[in-house]
């Protein structure tokens, strides 16, 4: 079985100079975060599966599992804690315990990729149990640990990373252990150039646990609410804190305030809708949590260096990278 993907980076295709409009519904990226249960198997330490695109298992949510993630087909965007990115065939990643994340095709109505996904879970305490037992295995604690923060991995570590996913989902018992761990080997000893560390800091290492509880409910709150009223004092209440208080832990977890991580989700939600729809820009802004279309403007310029018009005409290999939501900065690895 041989898998030879296309990078993280592949993009969408072009068509005589234009964007080719996939059809897209605003629901096809709900910001409503769901946990989601993993039922052990009763027979094995890991769960493995493929699925199709639609699921009912899609959807943006967390669970404590590690997850290791395969795309076979389609191209779109996905989410890893406050990142926001885009994934062809082969895009190849490793999502630590309770950091949310999504994959969304562009698909037309209708339309179903078939086995888009092979899945990979286990759980913290198995690995930590079986490094305790297996000493060779203390070298994962690294790429455990970056794991918090999700990875995404490229070049030849993609692809014989995706190689050996599929060798994994299609066998069983001792075999399968043995496809796992070799899988795992590859992700810690991946050169530096191979992988990316996508979330920010906060997502996988909260400075404390009030801390993070305010991080998590502000921006659970901010996603549900993102084309709509968002407002911190309602923001507080969901964290049960005060104003003030959740203000001071939130900045504290994320490293900016709460207005600024608002501007930052709603401009890439509305640079996604630009990149995937037809929408007019008085429609895009209005989607995004803008009512007033200058203001939009203006917001967008100052986060993206241009505005949504100039963004728009850009081919896809010339408009900004997207940005990481770490203090302003590309995220780092440690």
């Amino acid at each position: 079985m041989s898998f030879r993907p296309e990078t993280s980076r592949s993009q969408p295709t072009r068509s005589g100079g234009r964007r080719e409009a996939p059809a897209f519904s605003p629901t096809a990226l709900d910001p409503t975060m769901r946990r989601e249960v993993i039922p052990p198997h009763p027979h094995a330490s890991v769960r493995v599966l493929t699925h199709d695109f639609p699921s009912e298992i899609c959807g943006w949510g967390s669970h404590p599992e590690y997850e290791i993630h395969l795309i076979t087909k389609t191209r779109g965007s996905f989410i890893a804690g406050d990142h926001i990115g885009t994934f062809g065939p082969g895009h190849v990643s490793l999502m630590g315990p309770n950091l949310p994340h999504d994959w969304i095709s562009d698909l037309a109505e209708g339309e179903v990729a078939v086995d888009r996904d092979a899945v990979i879970h286990f759980g913290d305490e198995w690995i930590r149990g079986a490094m305790q037992h297996l000493p060779e295995l203390t070298d994962l604690d690294d790429v455990l640990q970056r794991s918090t923060r999700g990875l995404v991995f490229s070049g030849a570590t993609a692809w014989r990373a995706a190689d050996t996913i599929l060798s994994c989902v299609h066998s069983e018992g001792m075999d399968q252990l043995a496809h796992l761990f070799r899988l795992l080997a590859l992700f810690a000893n991946a050169p530096r150039e191979d992988y990316e560390v996508v979330a920010s800091e906060w997502m996988g290492h909260p400075p404390d646990a009030t801390a993070r509880e305010a991080g998590e409910a502000g921006l659970a709150y901010i996603f549900d609410n993102l084309g709509g009223a968002v407002r911190l004092s309602t923001a507080a209440k969901h964290a049960f804190m005060s104003e003030q208080t959740f203000a001071k832990y939130f900045k504290t977890a994320t490293g900016m305030t709460f207005s600024s991580m608002v501007k930052k989700l709603r401009i890439a939600y509305a640079r996604r809708l630009l990149d995937t729809t037809e929408d007019s820009i008085g429609q895009v802004a209005t989607q995004s949590g803008y009512s007033n279309l200058a203001n939009f403007n203006r917001q967008f310029l100052a986060e993206v260096g241009m505005t949504p018009t100039a963004y728009r005409r850009l081919e896809l290999a010339q408009k900004p990278p997207h940005q990481v939501f770490s203090l302003n900065t590309r995220a780092q690895p440690d």
